[in-house]
């Protein structure tokens, strides 16, 4: 390591076990980045310009991405074990939303992102059956 490198080195490191934990959960983000990654197929398939084409793959990917952080949010921070006993299937579910979020990524089939779409309308009822409206959300948000 040079002087320089040293010097500029950070003298504390810091760990947090967790996110800020704001409480505020909703399977919506995921769904929104997911149709996002819809339409960018849709919109694929109707242009055929090769830099169209690249830009939009781009932005499904990243779209994807936002998908499955909102989705591994959501599972890691929200659901706890007691939820286990009202979705005995949630680890498959999420497992599975999650490994669909990778099909999306590297496709362009639009099957693949409604099966996306799918599973997280599932998530969506395992959050709403946990109560998860009630339990995060601000009073007086619009229905």
């Amino acid at each position: 390591m040079s002087r320089l490198t040293r010097w500029l080195a950070p003298r504390t490191v810091v760990r947090a076990h967790c996110d800020l934990p704001c409480g505020i959960y909703d399977p919506e983000q995921a769904r929104i980045e997911a149709e996002s990654c819809y339409n960018i197929i849709k919109k694929m398939g109707a242009n055929p310009d090769p830099s169209f084409t690249t830009r939009a793959i781009l932005i499904k990917e990243a779209r994807a991405d936002l998908a499955k952080h909102a989705l591994d949010v959501l599972w890691h921070d929200y659901f706890k074990p007691e939820h286990l006993a009202t979705v005995p299937n949630l680890h498959e579910l999420f497992w599975t939303a999650t490994k669909q979020v990778s099909t999306v990524k590297a496709s362009t089939d639009l099957a693949d992102a409604q099966k996306l779409l799918d599973l997280i309308d599932e998530i969506d009822a395992a959050w709403k059956a946990t109560g998860g409206e009630e339990k995060t959300r601000v009073a007086g948000r619009p229905g």
